[in-house]
């Protein structure tokens, strides 16, 4: 498609790249190969307010916590100027190649809809009373869920459900900051995710029990979803790239097994719902067996924690979302003790680590921004509120000026890395808000 380019500053300044001092404001309009019915300025600027009279409108409606108002507003514009409306898919980031750490190779193309990643961007939306978003994306994962293959559902589909998404290097390109390699695809799409059929299952679970939807889904909805559930029984306790999507380690992941569980205690709880008994209790049985399994497996007497793996030894940030997803509940001597050694183990200050083992690239040098919010939620949850806010306030001040945050920070300088602006902050900023917030009730 050929784009043109219509503005009131010097072409010729434009077209050779020319630096100039700027007198005055200047509009540049970037569009379809068509002349503009009117003047370059009187049409951006009736752009621009139409744009300033939407997003008003749309933020308008949302469900907002007292305290950190423009924060919240702010990350849930950009989390849903990352979902792509024809299909309802919601992409990881908007960016590609953009390192998780300086010069670590670790450069990776984000613009694709990972089931991981949207079910926290839809959870968070819907907490805000966001729920076309819901819709959409229901939809989207409904058809996810009618061409998976009778294997597995891979982690990550292009916005169009576009299946593979060959991995390939652009030689061409430097990079940022000249930090190449620059990629496009990714292959994460052949990976065997486990946690996938649990991402599945709670990115559509809301859909059956809310009555606000237009278009709810139906029993036949259900009967689909459950070959989820059967998928994830038959794999709870077998390898995987775990969510950390490590390229050439496979082991039992703990983050996977309790996806999988998640899946099992969700389909009880729609059955119940929709008033399905049998098969309610039929998922409720399997997902406490799986538990058991969990439990008896993933605990390490000599850590005094849950640990990354079956019958493993490192310590996992993602152990975080056993609170999350209701695995068990905050105030457990178990979840205690591993958020105590999280804490000592992966803990920068405000910062998270994601996990204490080598990858495929040697030691982690960044902090996960999702995974410190995570840990904010936690200790909320575990009663540890004044503690929590601190934490939050300082990730707060890792934002750009644009309140937007990218994958990971640099621990020593706070400056931002990885693609950029990541859902899975955003999502993060949303969520401890909401938790931590003063209602309105007490603040007025």
């Amino acid at each position: 498609m050929t784009l043109r380019l219509t503005t009131d500053a010097p072409i010729d300044y434009v077209r050779d790249e020319t630096c100039f001092n700027l007198a005055r404001p200047l509009d540049l309009i970037l569009g379809v190969d068509e002349t503009l019915s009117d003047g370059v300025s009187q049409t951006a600027q009736m752009f621009e307010e139409r744009t300033r009279a939407y997003w008003r409108e749309w933020s308008h409606r949302l469900a907002i916590p007292f305290e950190w108002q423009d924060a919240v507003i702010r990350a849930a514009i950009t989390l849903k100027l990352c979902t792509y409306e024809p299909t309802g898919a919601i992409v990881a980031a908007l960016t590609t190649s953009i390192p998780e750490a300086p010069d670590s190779q670790r450069n990776w193309d984000y613009r694709y809809c990972w089931v991981r990643d949207a079910y926290f961007v839809v959870r968070a939306l819907n907490r805000l009373a966001a729920m076309r978003k819901m819709e959409n994306y229901f939809s989207w994962l409904m058809n996810v869920v009618s061409s998976g293959t009778d294997d597995h559902i891979q982690p990550v589909y292009g916005v169009g459900l576009e299946s593979v998404l060959q991995e390939r290097v652009v030689p061409s390109l430097p990079g940022y900051r000249g930090m190449g390699p620059v990629r496009v695809g990714n292959q994460a799409y052949e990976h065997i995710q486990h946690d996938g059929y649990g991402n599945v299952v709670l990115g559509v679970a809301q859909a059956f029990l809310d009555r606000r939807l237009l278009s709810p889904p139906s029993r036949v909805d259900f009967l689909r979803l459950e070959n989820m559930g059967h998928k994830a029984l038959a794999a709870y306790d077998k390898p995987d790239a775990g969510m950390w999507e490590l390229r050439s380690h496979a082991c039992v992941h703990t983050t996977s097994a309790v996806m999988c569980w998640a899946a099992l205690d969700r389909l009880s709880l729609i059955a119940e719902y929709i008033g399905e008994v049998e098969r309610a209790r039929d998922w409720r049985e399997k997902a406490e067996a799986v538990k058991q399994t969990i439990l008896q497996r993933a605990w390490s007497e000599k850590r005094r924690s849950f640990v990354d793996s079956f019958d493993g030894e490192y310590l996992d940030a993602g152990l975080l979302l056993m609170i999350e997803v209701g695995f068990l509940e905050p105030g457990d001597p178990r979840m205690q003790s591993t958020v105590a050694q999280i804490e000592t183990v992966l803990a920068r200050g405000p910062h998270i680590i994601r996990y204490e083992a080598a990858d495929d690239f040697g030691m982690p040098e960044t902090a996960f921004n999702t995974c410190a919010f995570w840990r904010v939620d936690a200790l909320a949850r575990m009663g540890r509120a004044e503690e929590a806010r601190g934490y939050f306030e300082q990730l707060l001040a890792c934002r750009n000026r644009l309140g937007m945050m990218s994958e990971d920070t640099k621990i020593e300088t706070g400056e931002p890395w990885g693609n950029y602006p990541q859902t899975y902050s955003m999502v993060g900023i949303i969520n401890c808000a909401m938790r931590l917030s003063r209602s309105w009730e007490k603040a007025i």
